[in-house]
């Protein structure tokens, strides 16, 4: 049987229900009836010949038709937002970068990275979103990020057609405030017994790192806060509430902007840094121009 192609509409007031999982605050956000919200759904259902929602509870989900359709709904109103972009930036000199940010990639490497953009012979216009690693490398699947910059590499037996371009690595340091350096840092690391420090979460991809390194050491500090967030982790490192590991790479920004003082170097401990992309080769320039700078040793690895 041969089906009618979905209109447009129909096709619209699918996908924010699918983004809403359901039809009364769909149409709460396009201002319209609970009634004419399902029955352009209905319609889009006969148009196509599949069920595309199934309640469970009070909520709608997507049959498997329903997770199809809106995979081609994304990239249908994904092409919409950048055409108007594009029109909206019509004799606009800057490139457009699209970048996602993993939320456990320290801000400062983040900056340092993308402060490169800014010294280009074309201007560059950043747009940056920060997430988990895994929401990233999907956004970035269904083009719509144009690279990703995160701590880690993909996962093994990914099956995302994207690629990792490591950037570079830094050993790491042990750091804190001025007050706890000159009292935690003598006889590193075995003086670290009993200190107080903050630590990444344990899915972040440098715990178990550090872990198997205090482990070795017989180091058994005061672990007194684990968090998701770098930026966090920072703030509370700031206001010397303990010590924390950082990249050497980063050592005079940590003084500048979190006046962390080393305490000691970890060397076996060594932190990795990564651009992510759908394309083997990067030809937006703006990334180019950060792998260049990596490679000319601008940013330095330690």
């Amino acid at each position: 049987m041969k089906h009618a192609i979905p209109n447009f509409r129909h096709l619209h007031y699918f996908w924010v229900v699918a983004k809403e999982g359901s039809i009364t605050r769909a149409a709460e956000r396009l201002g319209l009836a609970v009634q004419t919200v399902s029955s352009q759904i209905t319609l889009l259902e006969q148009a196509v010949g599949k069920a595309l929602f199934t309640q469970q509870g009070r909520r709608l989900s997507l049959t498997e038709a329903g997770r199809l359709a809106l995979t081609y709904a994304d990239q249908i109103f994904l092409l919409g937002e950048q055409m108007q972009e594009a029109l909206d930036q019509a004799g606009n000199l800057r490139t457009r970068l699209t970048v996602g940010i993993s939320d456990s990639l320290p801000k400062l490497t983040a900056f340092r990275l993308l402060e490169v953009t800014t010294q280009l012979a074309i201007p560059v216009r950043l747009v940056c979103f920060e997430d988990q690693h895994e929401a990233l490398l999907a956004e970035l699947a269904l083009h719509k990020l144009d690279v990703v910059l995160s701590d880690r590499t993909l996962a093994t037996g990914s099956t995302l057609r994207v690629f990792s371009h490591l950037l570079f690595e830094s050993e790491m340091l042990v750091v804190g405030s001025r007050e706890l350096a000159a009292k935690w840092g003598k006889n590193f690391p075995k003086g670290l017994k009993g200190a107080p420090l903050l630590l990444p979460a344990r899915n972040n991809a440098l715990r178990a790192k550090i872990d198997d390194w205090l482990e070795v050491n017989g180091v058994h500090p005061d672990v007194v806060g684990e968090f998701e967030d770098n930026a966090l982790l920072n703030t509370f490192g700031r206001r010397g509430l303990g010590l924390f590991f950082a990249p050497a790479a980063l050592a005079a920004d940590l003084a500048e902007q979190l006046q962390a003082e080393v305490v000691g170097r970890v060397p076996e401990v060594r932190e990795q840094f990564y651009a992510i992309s759908n394309e083997r080769k990067i030809q937006h320039p703006a990334v180019e121009a950060i792998l260049a700078a990596v490679h000319e040793g601008m940013l330095g690895a330690a």
